[in-house]
């Protein structure tokens, strides 16, 4: 098989732009990569749900070669309801992200286990259907480990995110390609406990002594 491209999917009220300090180490490693921008984050249209993510996903991943996808947060539920229409898909890593079971939210995942975390309180939304985060709470939530200057640089950047991407079912069904849960030991977005009930899901479990955000705050380790 041809080395696999890896196609990074950002989580929640984020972008491709949270990948810069991750895209690095990868160059430095000669890994081929590239990193989408999904269309519920963009704070155009709040109608816009989950499904709208899975179809860029898709269109991104066309043509492309064998991929791995790498799934941040929320976007374990994109990538794993667009999984088994990728082609030539060859593995999926998710980093502390949401797996929901088939009829699952990504909502659903975490109220499945009654645990809310110190980003959920930073949660506001407004009347027109979008999520917004009260930044300097969910700053520490998201990037604990990252210095103050990255800290207000990242958050500075983060978008709204529509209430639909959160509510639209998982509909596909499970499929045959390697798939690895990577947990973050010091996550105060997703409760660590949740993170290991959710790895249960996948064939391997890799833990690292990280924050939400390991791709700004540990790079070279993730």
């Amino acid at each position: 098989m041809r080395t696999p491209t890896f196609l990074l999917v950002h989580g929640a009220w984020h972008g491709s732009w949270c990948w810069q300090r991750l895209n690095t180490a990868l160059d430095e490693r000669g890994l081929a990569y590239d990193a989408l921008d999904l269309p519920s984050s963009s704070g155009l249209d709040s109608a816009l749900d989950m499904n709208a993510d899975v179809m860029a996903l898709r269109r991104f991943s066309h043509d492309r070669g064998p991929v791995v996808l790498v799934a941040h947060s929320y976007a374990g539920a994109v990538v794993t309801e667009a999984a088994p229409n990728i082609d030539e898909l060859a593995g999926i890593v998710y980093l502390a992200a949401l797996v929901p079971r088939v009829g699952q939210t990504a909502s659903d995942v975490t109220r499945e286990y009654g645990q809310r975390s110190a980003l959920d309180a930073t949660m506001s939304r407004d009347e027109e259907g979008f999520l917004h985060l009260d930044p300097e709470p969910a700053s520490l939530a998201l990037y604990g480990d990252c210095d103050e200057g990255t800290r207000q640089w990242a958050i500075n950047k983060v978008s709204t995110q529509t209430f639909a991407s959160f509510r639209t079912a998982r509909t596909s069904e499970n499929i045959a390609v390697a798939s690895t849960y990577v947990m973050c030991s010091r996550d105060e977005a997703i409760v660590p406990d949740v993170q290991e009930q959710i790895a249960q899901r996948c064939d391997d479990i890799v833990e690292m002594d990280s924050d939400h955000s390991p791709f700004l705050s540990h790079p070279d380790t993730l």
